[in-house]
């Protein structure tokens, strides 16, 4: 994965002939941290969990990137979504730097009471690897706010009394109760949305009139297809680890959307037929929203989709031979850096609230992350138009020229 996510910046430095050492810094993370860590179970037995923080590149400011718990945790992945964060915070104007973190588990296994000692101790042993204004992770796979109030709570303790009120901007995607910001939770979902909508700006789409598919139903796929549906988007099938399901007039998200809540699943929803994991990829639409894991359109799966844009709401999911195939196809792929940056610019919300001491609306939430959103997609369609190339590459491009340039202004000590 870290040399597929080099490769795609690497075309784009191609593209505007990048400064060979900036290639170079931007290849390789800054530090690679590997935790062996003890956390003792409700059975009492003592169990040994690896966890990594990778920092790619804090040229723009605090590194910045979420935590994952997943069994497939490891270094690649890790340092590849790390890399990714740099270039997506970057696209869109945000002063931070790119980080990824994670620990190899599948939290589904183990207790609150077992995952808060897990939590507590990575955050521990982590130490002054994180800070306010060093590195501020956020929720990922398998991760959620109530793991991001124990890590705030966690580093505020181990801190010291001073300026504990401050500490709060260690972490985002907390809970609104202990710091966090209005309008997180389904802020990925709600960039994603914003980044079809100026597509079907850039083509002359209805946004109403689409056809969506939807891999992933956890929160970035839910909240996308209850946002979705309410701008009168059908969606006709929807996957999650469970099931996949599908109606072709379109399924009642509303419904679907508080069922996953309750059951934190979508098999057993007995409003659309269950159908076969492989057919989402044969069902005809407009649009096709991985919001899953990495490397899922593949060479074989992009052979039989059917669309007219994928929006990548997931890092990483559409493999480099998937995308040949696609674009081969003439379907435009919205990329991954563009279309989920929503979290994180979010996330830069909420650490600026907790820096001022101020609460914002909901309202101005949105309205401020869908100007950041919008004007990332103009600079992108404008760089794709100069360059004649993809709109993945372009994003990279814009992303590039903007490190470039700090990187020409600050020079590299010593």
């Amino acid at each position: 994965m870290h040399e597929a996510a080099n490769r795609q910046f690497q075309r784009a430095a191609d593209l505007i002939d990048l400064n060979p050492d900036y290639r170079k810094i931007l290849s390789e993370p800054e530090n690679e941290v590997v935790i062996n860590f003890p956390v003792r179970l409700d059975s009492g037995e003592m169990r040994m969990f690896k966890g990594y923080r990778i920092q790619h590149n804090n040229l723009l400011g605090p590194f910045k990137g979420g935590l994952r718990f997943h069994p497939d945790v490891d270094l690649d992945e890790v340092k590849a979504l790390a890399a990714w964060m740099t270039f997506k915070c970057s696209l869109v104007g945000l002063p931070y730097g790119g980080a990824k973190g994670g620990v190899t588990i599948n939290p589904r296994e183990y207790s609150d009471g077992e995952l808060q000692r897990l939590v507590r101790r990575f955050t521990h042993q982590l130490g002054d690897t994180i800070g306010p204004e060093i590195d501020i992770p956020a929720p990922d796979v398998g991760t959620n706010a109530k793991m991001m109030d124990w890590i705030m709570d966690t580093y505020a303790n181990v801190s010291g009394p001073g300026g504990r009120q401050q500490l709060k901007g260690v972490v985002t995607g907390k809970s609104v109760e202990v710091g966090g910001s209005l309008g997180r939770e389904a802020a990925t979902g709600q960039g994603v949305l914003y980044a079809l909508r100026h597509w079907c700006g850039e083509t002359g789409q209805r946004l109403s009139e689409l056809r969506v598919s939807i891999q992933g139903f956890g929160n970035v796929g839910s909240h996308f297809a209850r946002l979705a549906a309410l701008e009168g988007c059908r969606v006709v099938a929807v996957a999650d680890h469970t099931a996949t399901l599908h109606d072709d007039e379109g399924l009642d998200i509303p419904a679907l959307f508080a069922y996953a809540r309750e059951n934190r699943m979508i098999k057993g929803f007995d409003g659309a037929d269950e159908i076969d994991t492989e057919k989402l990829f044969d069902i005809a639409v407009d649009a096709f929203i991985p919001a899953a894991l990495e490397n899922q359109v593949t060479e074989e799966r992009a052979e039989r989709m059917s669309c007219r844009v994928i929006v990548e709401a997931a890092n990483g999911p559409t493999t480099s031979a998937g995308e040949d195939v696609l674009l081969g196809k003439g379907v435009d792929i919205i990329p991954d850096v563009l279309a989920n940056a929503g979290g994180v610019v979010v996330s830069y919300f909420e650490w600026l609230q907790n820096q001022s001491g101020r609460a914002w609306r909901v309202d101005d939430v949105d309205t401020r992350l869908r100007e950041i959103i919008w004007d990332a997609n103009d600079k992108v369609v404008a760089m794709k138009e100069e360059l004649n190339c993809s709109h993945r590459d372009a994003a990279y491009a814009v992303s590039l020229s903007r490190l470039a340039d700090v990187y020409d202004r600050r020079g590299i000590f010593p």
